[in-house]
C-alpha cells in the first residue's frame, strides 16, 4: 500500500532499508561550518575572525570546500562542505563585512550529523507483524519505501429484526434503534478488519441468503440467537454448515454461539448490547485480530486493584462485571442488565470474575480491563 494508506496496517514481511539516512553530512543548527581547531580559545572578549565562503543551504551542493581559517554560514539540514569538521552554533558568532567571529568554542564533530546515524543501509527498521504507528509511517517515507501489509479480514455484520430502526433515526412507538450494527462496526475497525453490514427483517430467507454469501472472511450475527420462535440463526447455521457451540455458561452473552459455514467463522451474537459486545469480545475479536496478524489477546489495558465493596458471583458462571474505578479502589457497577449499554459507557473497564469462584470479597486486589487508557491507572 503507498504510504498514506499504511497507518493502522500489520507488516507482512520485514522492512530492510536500502539507503543510508541521512545519505551526506548535515548540519544539526543553523550556524557556521568550520575547522574546529579554527574556534579553540574564542570568547565574547577574544573574538577569532574567520574568513566567510560560500553558504550552504538544503537541497544544494555542499559548496566549497572549507580550508584553515574559513567558515561557511550553512542552515539545519544543509550539506556540511569538505574539510569542516564542525558546526559553531549562530548564538556564539558574530558577522561583520564578510568575516565571521567566533564567540565560544566547537568540539570536533558538533552538530554535524554523520551519514547512517538514523539508519545504516541494510539494517532492518521494521518487523514483520508490526501495526504501523505514525512514526513509522514517517520512517518508511524517509527510505522511500512502499510497505507489503496484511490483507484485512473482510467481516459481514448481519442484524435482525422487525423492530429495528436503522442507526441514526430516533426511536419511536414499540420500535428501537440498532446500536449492535454500530457497535460492532466500530470493534471490527479497532481490530483491523473491514466491516459490511447487513440488516435484515425478521425473515428466514432473507437470513439463510445472508449467511450462505462466502465472500467474506468472517460472518457476525447480533440477534435471532437463543431458543425462541424466531431464534432462526443457530438452526440455519446448522443446515448450512456446522454449529460447533450454542449457549456457554457467561453472564451477560449466554446464548452465544460458534460455528462455521464452508470455511468461514461465524460468531452468532446476542441481540441484547451488553451480551453482545461481550460475546464479541470474548469470541469474535481474537477470530478477526488473528486472521488480520495482530495478537490475540484482548486491546484492553489491565491494572490490579483493590475492591472496596465485594463483588458476588455465582459458581459455575463466568461473570462480566462492569466497574468504575474511584481512588484508586474498584467499585461494582452491574453484572446483569444485559441490555442496559449505558452500565458500560459509565464504568472504567471490567472484571471477569471466573466460573469457579463466587466472587471477590472486600479488599481483594482484581484485575481491570479499562476500556480507555485512564489517567494515574
Amino acid at each position: 500500500v503507498e504510504i498514506g494508506d499504511c497507518f493502522g496496517r500489520v507488516l507482512a514481511e520485514d522492512v530492510v532499508s536500502t539507503v543510508d539516512v541521512p545519505g551526506f553530512r548535515r548540519a544539526t543548527m543553523d550556524g557556521y561550518a568550520l575547522h574546529a581547531a579554527d574556534s579553540y580559545g574564542a570568547t565574547a572578549y577574544n573574538p577569532l575572525p574567520l574568513k566567510l565562503v560560500q553558504p550552504s543551504m538544503p537541497g544544494t551542493d555542499s559548496g566549497e570546500p572549507i580550508f584553515p581559517a574559513s567558515a561557511a554560514r550553512i542552515m539545519t539540514g544543509a550539506p556540511v562542505p569538505d574539510g569542516a569538521d564542525a558546526v559553531l552554533r549562530a548564538e556564539d558568532a558574530r558577522e561583520i563585512d564578510g568575516v565571521v567571529e567566533a564567540l565560544a568554542p566547537v568540539a570536533e564533530g558538533k552538530n554535524i550529523g554523520r551519514v547512517g546515524e538514523d539508519i545504516r543501509a541494510g539494517s532492518t527498521v521494521l518487523r514483520v507483524g508490526r501495526r504501523l504507528l505514525p512514526a513509522d509511517v514517517g520512517l518508511l517515507s524517509s527510505i522511500g519505501h512502499t510497505p507489503a501489509v496484511l490483507r484485512r479480514p473482510t467481516v459481514r455484520v448481519i442484524v435482525s429484526g422487525d423492530e429495528l430502526l436503522a442507526p441514526g433515526e430516533i426511536p419511536s412507538g414499540n420500535r428501537i434503534v440498532d446500536s449492535n450494527s454500530p457497535m460492532l462496526s466500530a470493534l471490527v475497525r479497532r481490530d483491523g478488519g473491514l466491516a459490511e453490514v447487513v440488516r435484515l427483517p425478521d425473515d428466514e430467507t432473507a437470513m439463510r441468503a445472508a449467511l450462505a454469501a462466502s465472500e467474506v472472511d468472517v460472518i457476525i450475527t447480533a440477534g435471532a440467537a437463543s431458543v425462541g420462535s424466531e431464534d432462526r440463526v443457530p438452526l440455519l447455521v446448522a443446515e448450512l454448515g456446522e454449529l460447533v457451540v450454542h449457549g456457554v455458561t457467561m453472564r451477560p452473552s449466554s446464548p452465544t454461539g460458534v460455528g462455521r459455514i464452508g470455511s468461514t467463522p461465524v460468531l452468532i451474537l446476542p441481540g441484547n448490547p451488553v451480551s453482545c459486545l461481550v460475546a464479541y469480545d470474548f469470541f469474535a475479536g481474537p477470530v478477526i485480530r488473528r486472521l488480520g496478524g495482530l495478537p490475540e489477546a484482548w486491546p484492553y489495558r489491565q491494572v490490579r486493584l483493590p475492591l472496596r465493596t465485594r463483588l458476588v458471583s455465582q459458581i459455575g458462571r463466568t461473570d462480566y462485571a462492569r466497574v468504575l474505578v474511584r481512588d484508586g479502589l474498584v467499585e461494582p457497577l452491574a453484572i446483569s442488565g444485559a441490555s442496559v449499554l449505558s452500565s458500560v459507557t459509565k464504568a472504567t473497564g471490567f472484571v471477569i470474575v471466573p466460573a469457579g469462584l463466587e466472587g471477590f470479597g472486600e479488599g481483594a486486589e482484581v484485575e481491570v480491563h479499562l476500556y480507555e487508557d485512564e489517567p494515574g491507572l
